[in-house]
């Protein structure tokens, strides 16, 4: 177990390093990562994203979820109040699954995923649990009419066993 005497010095070494230095509350990389809780599955290490390069959004199954689509929705506010404006059209959201991923053992607790996706229990199958490849895609379309128009919206699959991920959903900009 990681004692938080632990976390107190690691995050010493991280201050003395000073990587946080003169970074702004928006994204360098102009890049929202939507993925999953997962620790083998941590979005910048797999995607190999700087501190502050992105913003990273996390819940179990990284799914677009109500929850996710208000967490947008108050970060659009951020960024008006920063900007005075909606903020740049070439941000870019992309969406991370992954394989072996722990939302696939919710399937026995419907009532529970239901909840989670707020959605009838009967229409669980169109969220596709237990399909990481399908599960993107059907996220990448809850996301998109979500969206400003001209922002990139993507779909990726990391694969646990290999570490290589996959474009599901090859970027695309969402219409007006």
């Amino acid at each position: 177990m990681i004692h938080t005497d632990e976390l107190v010095e690691r995050n010493a070494g991280f201050a003395d390093g000073g990587s946080f230095a003169d970074l702004r509350l928006m994204p360098s990389g102009s890049l929202t990562v939507i993925g999953c809780v997962d620790p083998r599955v941590d979005p910048s290490h797999v995607l190999g994203l700087s501190l502050g390069e992105a913003a990273v959004i996390r819940n179990v199954g990284g799914r677009v979820t109500p929850a996710t689509l208000r967490t947008l929705a108050m970060l659009s506010k951020v960024v008006q109040a920063r900007t005075g404006g909606p903020g740049p059209t070439d941000h870019h959201y992309a969406v991370l699954h992954h394989t072996d991923c722990g939302i696939t053992d919710l399937a026995a607790f419907p009532e529970l995923l239901a909840d989670y996706f707020d959605v009838p229990a009967e229409d669980l199958d169109a969220k596709a649990v237990s399909d990481p490849f399908a599960a993107v895609r059907v996220d990448v379309e809850t996301l998109r009419p979500r969206l400003r128009a001209g922002v990139l919206v993507s779909g990726l699959v990391y694969d646990v066993a290999t570490g290589r991920v996959e474009v599901v959903v090859p970027p695309a900009r969402v219409e007006a």
